[in-house]
């Protein structure tokens, strides 16, 4: 199944922040991080479903910029049912909040994108951000 995330930032030529928000359920995964998005629906194109899971999740209109490949055939393999694909993306327009699956979102400066508890399926993908994204 395919999921699609977003590495909200403040800017997505040279970020120096990063958007988080903190899972608070299935109980399994509450409290880990997480980049904010969702599952794509049936017929569903992929960045229509992050535009949608967005503005459900955060209330938030985005700007995308480039897509991450991952290195699973351009995926993020994420368990064995679910693959990922995640885009850079600024804030348009709302305030982002906790609207759905999450209990708080946070901003990280650079320095302290791998001090939170993410996911144990997005920690690499936070690795490679963290090696590959030009230092402001």
């Amino acid at each position: 199944m395919l999921v699609v995330a977003a590495a909200v930032v403040d800017d997505v030529d040279a970020p120096t922040r990063l958007l988080t928000a903190r899972r608070s359920r299935p109980a399994e995964l509450a409290g880990r991080w997480e980049f904010p998005g969702g599952k794509v629906g049936a017929d569903e194109h992929p960045v229509t479903a992050l535009h949608r899971e967005l503005v459900e999740e955060l209330g938030v209109e985005v700007d995308l910029g480039a897509e991450v490949v991952g290195p699973d055939d351009g995926l993020w393999r994420l368990t064995d049912r679910y693959v990922m694909r995640l885009w850079w993306a600024t804030l348009r327009s709302g305030e982002p909040a906790p609207l759905v699956e999450h209990d708080e979102l946070r901003w990280l400066a650079r320095a302290d994108w791998l001090t939170v508890p993410w996911l144990d399926a997005d920690v690499r993908i936070v690795e490679h951000l963290v090696a590959t994204v030009p230092r402001a």
